[in-house]
């Protein structure tokens, strides 16, 4: 007991300090909760949900297949079950914009893919629909509500039936945008109608347990050379289902590692505490020694100060977590994903591994730093620690450098050269929190970099997309346009190795100046007719080069799956939506006709714009119009989507970097107590001892941040591409800027605990401290 009050004795005299390392475990402990609870809930979540409602494990795609044929490939080997359905895309006009619904056919015994219900039932008649519940919401829909389409030149009215949620449209696309785009379902009775005959277009497969799916998807291929096959899509490379376990895989990685580097530092700041405790009570040990306590007890005792940071750490950094990390996360998933009645929620065993883990650095720590005065006679430990032999330091040894450095230097610069080691350990701490700032403010920099690209790169005022088959007359385009060119974007699949990926190839005119190509260096690209323009984020996974041989696929089904060899001409930087493109002569060289579907305009004036929009949007053969708002919509997605998270970081970098600073320089000045009570008794000026601490701390900032800046390059790489894909480029340089802010704020902190410290320079006991060592 009297051992539990010397305890709480040691942690009032250094209050400071205990708070300042508990917060840094208190960090550490956060980012874990936070991070590991999303992870594991969601991973848990959607193996259950994928498993309930019977994910396809596969997506075969004819041009059309009767109910027999289907029937058919049910008996190739590793198919557990099978279903065909008939999808369709179709369109609804809207005051301003038009939106895509992809409709589907629904059997009765629906056993794949099946909807989780949120209102009304499955639709059975030739008129009913069930519809996307976050559709109907944007659009305020309710079941018995009357809903009119359009599909191929056809209108259609169907009567909503019911509510829904489908497990293949987890994640609909990058922005997660349910006004533009929504799934429904119709009942099997509608197929001859849409389809002018009963006919399916797509086959759902659901495999065996730990079936080899290539090796199915081989078999159905072979099975399906008589049959108008297209293509094939396995569950893992779907949209969804990918991003789902691509967020998964991410998170969960950063819960080990960013929290496992926080408490490392936690260790190395506990070490050098407990080192000073330790030290400055070798008396006490010896005298417990002397009375027969033994050496393991006195351990243990040591061992409860950094026992009771890491558990007042991880409780504080779990608790922050559950009211500020989780409600946060939830509401950023709710808008990522379509997952009906997730919770996220922080249990009581998330506590248990950043105890155990801060525990255990701390308790290992404690053994390293107690084991040599341990190992000490009673009597040796109760006499004062003898002076440390100090040798001549090389810049002493060349008297025309040492001889011209005033007297404060001088101690500075033997303390830092005489305690190397303690020197570069006491970096640690703010080299790390330098290197979260630097990689927090360059990441969220760069995302907003990757929304004002959109300004950069497109010109034109308004894209105009036709319906499929539709064709425009040039001559009957309305005056108030300046220029004009039209394109068409093509659906392709990129084919390396055995790896592939959809992606979409572009064609426009060489000449249209209203889409800019920048490379790396933001220095303009052209198109040419001998080759293709390739996206960074493409080059950057596949290891694409200037001047390479790329394998493409067309999945249009007017192209029945032709590919194609072409030339890499330009490596271009395109942070959203990137696309391949290619001039329509460079396509005519191989035997493809180009049928530009889409027309990019530039108004002569705002006043214009007005008027050539209206006669756009009056043009029954106008599928979409969109401008240059919704193309920023997609990066101010990711940004509003990750900002919190670097919010996070930012304040958590800066919790360390005070931390670790305020710490270490509490350490300093015990270790120095004699010293600065000796220059007070021979009448030193306080402002000159205050330099003398300080300037030291701002030194090894110095040398923390020339340190931390390389390292945040390689820690900034592995964010962005943590952060990127094929379908999103982050810029992977930093800012000038970013680096001087981040260092600015790092500098900022030393002198913020510099000054707070003062207070403990002016309380050392000079009559104590000079007595120390007689």
């Amino acid at each position: 007991m009297k051992l539990c009050i010397k305890l709480v004795r040691d942690i009032r005299q250094s209050i400071g300090q205990f708070i300042a390392i508990v917060l840094v475990i208190a960090v550490g402990a956060f980012f874990y909760a936070g991070l590991i609870t999303y992870s594991d809930n969601l991973n848990a979540y959607t193996k259950a949900y994928f498993t309930e409602h019977n994910l396809s494990d596969l997506n075969v795609y004819y041009s059309h297949i009767s109910k027999d044929e289907v029937a058919g490939l049910s008996e190739i080997e590793g198919i557990k079950k099978i279903e065909g359905r008939y999808t369709l895309d179709a369109t609804q006009a809207f005051e301003g914009y038009k939106a895509l619904l992809k409709i589907h056919s629904i059997p009765m015994k629906n056993e794949i893919n099946t909807p989780t219900m949120v209102e009304g039932r499955i639709p059975s008649k030739k008129d009913e629909i069930l519809l996307d519940s976050h559709y109907a919401n944007e659009h305020q829909y309710r079941v018995g509500d009357k809903i009119r389409l359009s599909s191929n030149n056809k209108d259609y009215t169907f009567i909503i039936s019911g509510l829904c949620e489908n497990v293949e449209y987890a994640k609909k696309n990058e922005i997660q945008d349910h006004k533009t785009f929504g799934a429904a379902y119709t009942a099997e009775v509608t197929i001859p109608e849409m389809a002018d005959g009963f006919t399916y277009n797509e086959v759902l497969i659901d495999a065996k347990e730990d079936y080899d799916l290539d090796k199915l998807g081989k078999s159905i291929e072979a099975q399906s050379k008589q049959l108008s096959y297209l293509n094939q899509v396995s569950k893992e490379r779907t949209f969804s289902y990918s991003k789902i376990t691509e967020t998964i895989h991410n998170n969960n990685l950063m819960s080990k590692v960013i929290p496992f580097v926080l408490f490392l530092i936690g260790a190395i700041i506990l070490f050098l505490t407990m080192s000073r405790i330790i030290d400055s009570q070798r008396n006490q040990v010896g005298i417990m020694k002397a009375l027969g306590v033994k050496n393991g007890t006195i351990m243990l005792h040591y061992m409860g100060y950094p026992l009771l940071v890491g558990i007042v750490g991880s409780i504080i950094g779990c608790s922050i977590a559950a009211i500020v990390f989780i409600p946060l996360v939830t509401a950023s998933s709710s808008r990522a994903y379509s997952l009906p009645d997730i919770k996220f929620a922080l249990t009581v065993y998330s506590v248990f591994p950043p105890i155990v883990f801060s525990s255990a650095f701390g308790l290992l720590s404690c053994y390293l730093s107690s084991r040599t005065v341990l190992k000490e006679r009673a009597a040796q430990a109760m006499r004062p620690k003898p002076p440390k032999k100090v040798k001549m330091l090389l810049i002493e040894r060349i008297p025309g450098i040492w001889s011209r450095i005033s007297f404060s230097y001088k101690l500075i610069v033997r303390n830092i050269l005489l305690n190397k080691q303690k020197a570069l350990v006491s970096s640690v701490g703010v080299v790390a929190s330098t290197v979260l700032l630097i990689t927090a403010f360059g990441t969220h920099t760069a995302l907003l970099k990757v929304a004002d690209q959109v300004e950069e790169v497109y010109a034109y005022d308004l894209r105009v997309d036709y319906a499929i088959g539709a064709s425009f007359d040039a001559s009957k385009l309305p005056s108030g346009i300046k220029q004009k060119f039209d394109l068409s974007a093509l659906p392709i699949e990129f084919i390396k190795d055995d790896k592939k990926e959809k992606a979409t190839l572009t064609v426009t005119e060489k000449e249209n100046n209203l889409i800019h190509f920048l490379d790396v260096n933001d220095n303009k690209l052209f198109l040419e007719n001998d080759g293709v323009l390739v996206p960074k984020s493409y080059a950057d996974k596949y290891h694409i080069t200037e001047g390479d041989l790329i394998r493409i696929k067309f999945t249009a089904p007017e192209f029945k799956n032709k590919m194609l060899e072409m030339k890499v001409l330009h490596i271009s930087t395109q942070y959203s939506n990137p696309s391949f493109y290619s001039t329509p002569a460079y396509l005519k060289s191989f035997d493809i006709n180009y049928n530009p579907s889409s027309l990019l305009v530039e108004a002569n004036s705002s006043t214009d714009l007005v008027s050539v929009r209206s006669f756009f949007e009056q043009d029954l053969q106008v599928d979409k119009i969109t401008d240059k708002n919704d193309l920023k919509k997609s990066a101010q997605y990711i940004l509003k989507q990750n900002s919190f998270v670097f919010l996070m970081f930012i304040i958590c970098a800066v919790i360390l970097s005070f931390g670790a600073i305020y710490t270490i320089s509490s350490i300093n000045i015990y270790e120095r107590s004699r010293e600065i009570a000796t220059l007070k008794v021979l009448g030193y000026q306080k402002y000159k001892i205050n330099r003398l601490i300080f300037f030291e701390n701002i030194i090894l900032t110095t040398f923390a941040v020339i340190v931390a800046i390389p390292i945040s390059g390689y820690m900034y790489t592995i964010i962005v591409k943590a952060l990127s894909s094929t379908h999103q480029q982050i810029p992977d340089k930093l800012n000038v800027f970013i680096l001087l802010a981040a260092v600015i704020l790092a500098f900022f902190l030393t002198i913020l605990a510099n000054l707070l410290l003062k207070r403990k320079i002016t309380r050392i006991n000079m009559i104590e401290s000079l007595k120390s060592i007689e």
